[in-house]
């Protein structure tokens, strides 16, 4: 069984208010020199068979059309525990889609 990570956040120049939000909140909480936060989300899918460039392909169509937005979030997909070496590679949102 392969397992596959993506990361899942808003682009830069994109507001993030959950990430603002949580920003206020740690000076509150005793938190200082915090300058950003920004939040995400991440999957983590588990396929039969072992990690390769196909299934690594197949997740990376997955988060294009699914689990990411490619207009407002980038999205990073890498193999967990794989033996191959091309597979723990990511690819940014906006590059996936050409």
């Amino acid at each position: 069984m392969a397992r596959y990570v993506v990361d899942v956040m808003p682009k830069r120049e994109i507001l993030d208010p959950q990430g603002k939000a949580v920003l206020g909140a740690l000076p509150r909480l005793g938190f200082d020199g915090v300058t950003d936060v920004r939040q995400g989300k991440r999957f983590e899918i588990e396929v039969d068979g072992e990690a390769d460039d196909v299934r690594l392909a197949e997740v990376r169509r997955m988060a294009e059309t699914l689990l990411a937005n490619p207009v407002i979030e980038d999205f990073t997909v890498s193999a967990q525990g794989a033996s191959v070496e091309p597979v723990d590679t990511t690819a940014r949102g906006s590059e996936a889609r050409g």
